[in-house]
């Protein structure tokens, strides 16, 4: 331990200082624009405790010393506690359910007198943390499938928990872990399979109601089928490097498909869906027929992801109008472009991209903006507050803020791939997904390219919660990392 105490100085020599004052850099441009998303015509005092931009500057002053406090710990401390943190957590966030103080619709705040803490925003550093002292455990690998099922139980668990609280944007933040997954060793087929899952529902929803030519042909059902033929004889090619199955699987499904488009457009009208379903099918029966012949099991396993690719066919437009939520739904159409919606559900992007807009490239100023002065834009201080950053600073200003959200996306790599042990990478990794997962879609959604699912933009919207949540996040790993190089004894 003596060897220990006398290398604890290059902990502070070893700490990765570029991250820090980006960090700060973020901590100053997000306070800048809490300070002009919050401001109201005639208020004297930007620094008073009574408004947000002076609440703001004591949640970042909490957040510095907090920081400095978690640097300053053994960084094998974070090792020791993971699993009990993880279990204290999962504890904090069934109590939320019950908690029968609601904000907003919903129960995802611990309300304690003046306080109001929102478990789901401390849980995403606790579940990284168990999750890298689980993956480094000895033996541990993603491709065994006990492994991955504790893997992925750690990871669901709190997202259930936090979809029960009516958090459903907060939950989908876990599926950045998938990142880290992809990295420490999980199939890329199964990153596959997931993006062409989202791809099936946006094209089927967004087409459905699109007639093909003049037939009765959906050409949002028509498309799924064509990309389940194409995407399951491309996986065949991939994996098996069978040239001969795969052009013929190309040739039936294609060839059929282009005589019977020509059949329905000529000849007799008909939908082409049913004949593309029993194709299909007829390729589903080939794949399990040649894992049979073969005894290799690889064709099972694309079989299967074809039937999952026609039960999700068949099932998006349930899980649209049955299984999600009637904003979820809304948003969802507005989003696609189905539904114009500007004056419910599409106002808070018509007005945020209006706002941006009206910026042009050098912005209207610090405290000069009209649509968030004048509240035109809900939420412009927590999920909106980027469209403020466009507003006063212009094009110039949300570049800056984009760029330095890419060097710390850069620099968590970097600090990632540079760990001695897998504890520190698998836990860079995670650290990683959740602010590259935050950012795209914060940002996305305020610029009308992504659902609106309310999550805040890193070290930008109001409020103490977020901030610290992704300060314990981003020191814990600087923590880590200024240990990489200390001599155990």
């Amino acid at each position: 331990m003596a060897a220990q105490v006398d290398k604890q100085p290059s902990v502070l020599r070893s700490i990765d200082w570029w991250t820090i004052v980006i960090y700060l850099a973020l901590l100053v441009f997000g306070w800048v624009s809490v300070c002009g998303a919050s401001y109201t015509y005639g208020d004297t005092d930007i620094f008073s405790l009574d408004t947000r931009s002076g609440m703001q500057i004591v949640w970042i002053g909490t957040s510095i010393v907090l920081g400095f406090v978690l640097l300053m710990l053994d960084d094998r401390l974070y090792e020791y506690v993971a699993y009990l943190l993880y279990g204290l957590m999962i504890i904090a966030l069934i109590a939320t359910i019950f908690n029968p103080h609601e904000i907003k619709g919903s129960r995802s705040w611990l309300v304690l007198g003046p306080v109001h803490i929102q478990p789901a925003e401390f849980s995403k550093f606790v579940t990284a943390l168990a999750l890298a002292k689980l993956m480094s455990t000895y033996g541990f690998t993603l491709n065994k499938m006990k492994d991955f099922a504790l893997a992925a139980g750690m990871i669901l668990l709190p997202m259930v928990c936090i979809v029960l609280q009516k958090e459903t944007g907060s939950a989908l933040v876990y599926l950045s872990f998938s990142l880290m997954l992809y990295r420490e060793g999980m199939p890329g087929s199964i990153l596959f399979t997931a993006v062409a899952m989202v791809i099936y529902f946006v094209v089927g929803i967004r087409f459905e109601e699109v007639m093909l030519w003049d037939t009765p042909t959906s050409v949002g059902k028509f498309s799924v089928l064509i990309m389940v033929q194409l995407f399951t004889a491309s996986i065949l090619y991939v994996y098996l490097r069978n040239k001969k199955q795969f052009w013929r699987i190309i040739a039936y499904t294609i060839g059929i498909t282009i005589l019977a488009l020509l059949f329905s457009k000529y000849v007799i009208p008909f939908d082409i869906v049913w004949l593309q379903m029993a194709l299909t099918a007829g390729m589903i029966g080939y794949l399990i027929y040649l894992g049979l012949s073969t005894r290799v099991r690889t064709y099972y396993y694309i079989a299967l992801f074809a039937i999952g690719s026609v039960a999700l066919f068949n099932l998006s437009d349930h899980i649209l109008n049955n299984t999600l939520e009637p904003h979820q739904r809304t948003r969802i159409n507005v989003l696609l472009g189905i539904d114009k919606d500007i004056k419910k559900t599409g106002y808070n992007v018509h007005q945020s991209q209006i706002a941006i807009g009206s910026g042009g490239i050098t912005g209207k100023g610090f405290l000069n903006g009209t649509q968030t002065k004048l509240k035109f834009v809900p939420e412009q201080d927590t999920d909106f507050i980027f469209c403020t950053v466009g507003e006063e600073e212009g094009f110039i200003g949300c570049a800056i803020v984009l760029l330095l959200f890419l060097a710390l996306i850069l620099r968590l790599i970097k600090l990632s791939e540079r760990q001695p042990f897998k504890f520190g990478r698998v836990y860079g990794y995670c650290v990683l997904g959740v602010f590259l997962f935050h950012v795209f879609i914060n940002v996305g959604m305020v610029l009308g390219l992504t659902p609106v699912i309310g999550i805040p933009l890193p070290f930008f919207s109001y409020g103490g919660s977020s901030l610290w949540g992704f300060t314990f996040l981003l020191f814990i790993f600087l923590r880590i990392d200024a240990g990489r190089n200390l001599i155990r004894t």
